[in-house]
């Protein structure tokens, strides 16, 4: 059928009018459309401008084929996303040149429209961008939003250029226009096996594409075993190609259901260092660990230093001793001195920056130190001889601090003891244990009156005593589960970890006083929005609000109302949730948490690199205190250093919490159809969020499995609420639940609610 024209003509007389379209551009040489983004692509990559002959070349387009482009381009500054620039007097064209100028140049438009970001993509195709370059002018307060059909070819974790389009729903969308640099081009996944070609399934959903793989380059893979894959493609430079890239495998890891496999998933999921390289490995191999007398440092060895830790504890990185002076105590907080052995700026000094923490998994540690370091000549075993540096601090009788003094030192630790001993004899005051340690049992108990009357006086200015249990995962000798418990906390822990925070606030006193640079650990005051939304939420929980809200004592006073109940876990969550991070940062605006005016990290430098900082900065300190230690020009600033090490930490943390999430599922595949009492830790209009009581495990129950009714969500008091029966679903009720289903690939633990009789 012939397609109908109208003229201009006939629409004066009453005809259909046509509906007005912005004219396509196409290139008879390409064979298709001329776009908007390869030309903005293109000045982007130039510097930000580019003449007409220039943009001509690029797009390889034929001769003849000029004006088309000129049309799009006038088209463009007519929207104004080019601005047409005369380079003799800087300034903007008024009118739109007939002929090309050789000095007419067009640039982008205004830094609002186009703007840099790194995209976080999401499994259902759209994606957010976090801005890193926004302008004067422009206030960005959320990720601006991609809709999927604007992603373009950018995946999860690139640095593009994005093209402000408009605002939806309170939010900016905008497009993507240019992939500036790709952030993966290994992935790990489960290989998928076909007869001639596979495919590499990402094992992080966030890539939404499957990565092609020829038989010859599958490395011998077996159908289903976890791979690491290569993308091999060169970047498509044209919107509309296909999604799955090709690839080979260039490493394959096993058995998913091997934890050992599960570890090697994680660890590079998130990039995390796992080998040292040979220049570090030759320079810990040449370290001399031999203990010299040193007359700068002080010699502690006479003074009972005892290390207190976990059982299953693989470093030894800090020791404490008490004394009884005639106005109270005297506190001595040894730090294994790592900063003696890893010089700035040397390749062990780079990798542990590079690393910034030491990752733990519950069959694994990750260290940011090769072992000769984290577990040989800086671990404060018992009967050797070590080099530290020791915080020296008096208290009175009330846990007041009066005196603080720091030294490099050597001391001689007495025991390696563990929580369960010094249980037993401060807490449990059991005669055998005592007997065994009578040499340090005195000493224990004196320590166990300084840290009540330290926690008193923290608790007394309003520092929030959060209880946060973490999960103990017991494991067999052959990788076997045995079970999933809470950690024990116990007066033994609250004594080490009093003298720990004592330590850091007195270092961070000390700079504070002094002026000097350093990364203190900084904790900043709540959104007082979220406040807001929490009180709300509380109130329906029948909780008592006290006065000064958003304050660290209001915070802490709603934790004990919640103490020894079911709701406690759920109180302490929603409440850090409210919290910002706390990070590290050169600008000290005090701990929130902890109600310390100063805050640093001082007592772990074998597996925190901040720490190190510290050393490095409290000895420089101490050494010279009139004098400013200049930066180097290789060494980051102290800015770059926190924000830097602070996403490091961040890492770790998502590493350590999906790995431990990955055995819990795991634990859980063979408890379907098994019952057990849970709480309410979360609504959402897809369903709850069940926390179980007994294994320390979350599952989730859908909302099509609340059968007897069809519920909707009150965002605002967390719950749902039966349309029918009124039936009420809140964030704290105790419900019975049924293990339905679990699937491990998507870590999920489907559950059901098991009817009253």
């Amino acid at each position: 059928m012939a397609r109908r024209r109208y003229s201009k003509k006939k629409e004066k007389q009453g005809g259909r009018p046509r509906k007005k379209q912005r004219k396509q551009f196409f290139s008879r040489k390409q064979g298709g459309r001329i776009s908007e983004e390869e030309v903005i692509s293109f000045i982007s990559m130039n510097d930000g401008q580019a003449s007409f002959k220039e943009i001509l070349t690029s797009l390889d387009l034929a001769r003849g084929l000029r004006k088309e482009l000129r049309d799009l381009l006038k088209d463009m500054c007519d929207r104004r996303l080019l601005t047409l620039v005369d380079v003799t007097s800087d300034s903007r064209s008024l009118e739109y040149p007939k002929k090309t100028d050789k000095t007419l140049f067009y640039k982008l438009g205004t830094a609002q429209d186009f703007l840099e970001g790194v995209i976080s993509a999401h499994p259902r195709g759209f994606a957010f961008a976090t801005v890193t370059n926004p302008p004067k002018g422009l206030k960005i307060e959320q990720d601006l939003f991609i809709p999927a059909r604007a992603i373009s070819t950018a995946r999860h974790e690139d640095r593009v250029l994005l093209q402000i389009t408009g605002k939806r729903r309170g939010r900016i969308e905008a497009k993507v226009v240019r992939v500036i640099s790709r952030a993966v081009s290994t992935l790990v996944g489960t290989y998928v096996a076909g007869r001639v070609t596979g495919m590499v399934v990402p094992e992080d959903d966030r890539f939404t594409f499957n990565i092609v793989v020829h038989r010859e380059q599958s490395c011998g893979a077996k159908n289903g075993q976890v791979v690491v894959a290569e993308i091999t493609d060169k970047d498509p430079e044209t919107i509309g190609v296909s999604r799955n890239p090709k690839g080979r495998i260039i490493e394959v890891l096993g058995d998913p259901d091997n934890l050992a496999v599960q570890n090697e998933i994680v660890i590079r999921k998130f990039g995390l260092p796992h080998k040292f390289g040979s220049k570090v490995l030759k320079q810990v191999e040449q370290l001399d660990g031999r203990i010299a007398e040193d007359p700068s440092r002080t010699d502690f060895r006479d003074i009972p230093h005892v290390t207190i830790d976990g059982e299953t504890a693989r470093d030894f990185d800090d020791a404490v001793s008490v004394k009884k002076t005639r106005t109270g105590f005297r506190l001595f907080v040894s730090i294994a001195d790592v900063s003696h052995y890893v010089q700035p700026g040397s390749p062990l000094d780079l990798e542990a920056y590079k690393r910034g923490t030491s990752v733990y998994f519950p069959t694994r540690v990750l260290p940011m130190l090769p072992e000769r370091l984290s577990n040989d000549l800086c671990s404060l075993v018992p009967d050797q001889d070590r080099l530290a540096f020791s915080a020296i601090l008096d208290f009175d009788n009330n846990g007041k601090r009066k005196k603080k003094k720091f030294t490099k030192s050597i001391i001689r630790s007495r025991h390696r003891l563990t929580y369960t001993i010094v249980k037993k004899i401060i807490e449990d005051d059991d005669p055998k244990t005592k007997n065994q340690y009578k040499d340090i049992s005195k000493q224990l108990e004196l320590m166990a009156k300084l840290a009540a009357r330290l926690e008193q006086q923290r608790m007394k200015r309003g520092s929030i005593g959060f209880e946060l249990p973490e999960t103990y995962i017991s494991i067999g000798p052959d990788d076997e589960l045995l079970g999933i418990t809470k950690t024990e906390r116990n007066r033994a822990h609250k004594l080490i970890e009093e003298f720990m925070l004592a330590a850091n606030e007195a270092v961070a006193a000390m700079f504070t006083e002094k002026n000097r640079d350093t990364l203190y650990r900084i904790h900043e005051n709540p959104d007082p929005v979220k406040v807001s939304e929490f009180s709300d939420f509380a109130s329906t929980l029948g909780i008592d609000l006290p006065s000064g809200a958003g304050t660290p004592r209001w915070f802490g006073r709603i934790i004990s109302q919640a103490a020894g109940t079911p709701r406690e876990f759920i109180v302490n969550n929603l409440l850090l949730r409210a919290m910002k991070q706390a990070c590290y940062s050169p600008d000290n605006v005090g701990h929130f948490g902890l109600a310390a005016e100063d805050y640093t990290h001082f007592t772990s430098p074998i597996r925190r690199y901040p720490d190190l900082i510290v050393h490095r900065a409290l000895f420089s300190l101490i050494s010279e205190p009139r004098a400013k230690k200049p930066t180097k020009k290789e060494e980051p600033s102290s800015t770059e250093a926190g924000i830097f090490l602070s996403k490091r930490e961040r890492v770790a943390v998502d590493a350590e919490r999906e790995m431990v999430d990955r055995i819990k599922v795991r634990f859980m595949a063979d408890k379907v159809g098994e019952c057990y009492d849970g709480i309410v830790a979360g609504v959402t209009s897809f369903g709850l969020f069940i926390d179980l009581l007994d294994l320390f495990v979350s599952g989730a129950v859908s909302v099509p499995n609340l059968k007897e009714d069809y519920f909707q969500l009150d965002e605002k008091n967390h719950r749902l609420i039966g349309r029918r029966t009124g039936k009420i679903f809140q964030i704290g009720d105790l419900v019975r639940i049924k293990v339905e289903s679990v699937e491990i690939r998507n870590r999920r633990i489907n559950l059901v609610i098991e009817e009253e009789d």
